[in-house]
């Protein structure tokens, strides 16, 4: 059995958002992204693939579709496949969100 501990997942970087991948398969990833205020996930599309969010630390604003919303710890929303959808850290302070997305593109 591979166990892990989240804690052990909050590396940052002033250059970009940083993603650590946590598991993988070929069904699906898990990663957790850690952003550095002001640093953006920018908008963008999976046509097959199903990404869901889950706010670890911290608030960002996410947008699904020509939705946005502000989500905080122990907050989480899906982008379905073929949705657009981006994070903005506009907090002032980091954001570490858990993501799954599946099937793995």
């Amino acid at each position: 059995m591979h166990v892990i501990s989240l804690a052990d997942f909050h590396e940052y970087s002033q250059v970009k958002l940083k993603k650590h991948n946590v598991f993988q398969t070929h069904r699906f990833f898990c990663d957790v992204y850690c952003f550095e205020p002001d640093q953006v996930q920018k908008g963008h599309v999976h046509a097959d693939q199903d990404k869901v969010y889950l706010v670890l630390e911290g608030h960002g604003t996410f947008q699904i579709g020509g939705q946005e919303q502000v989500l905080g710890p122990g907050q989480g929303t899906i982008a379905p496949a073929g949705e657009e959808h981006g994070v903005v850290n506009q907090s002032g302070a980091r954001l570490r969100v858990l993501v799954f997305m599946a099937p793995n593109p």
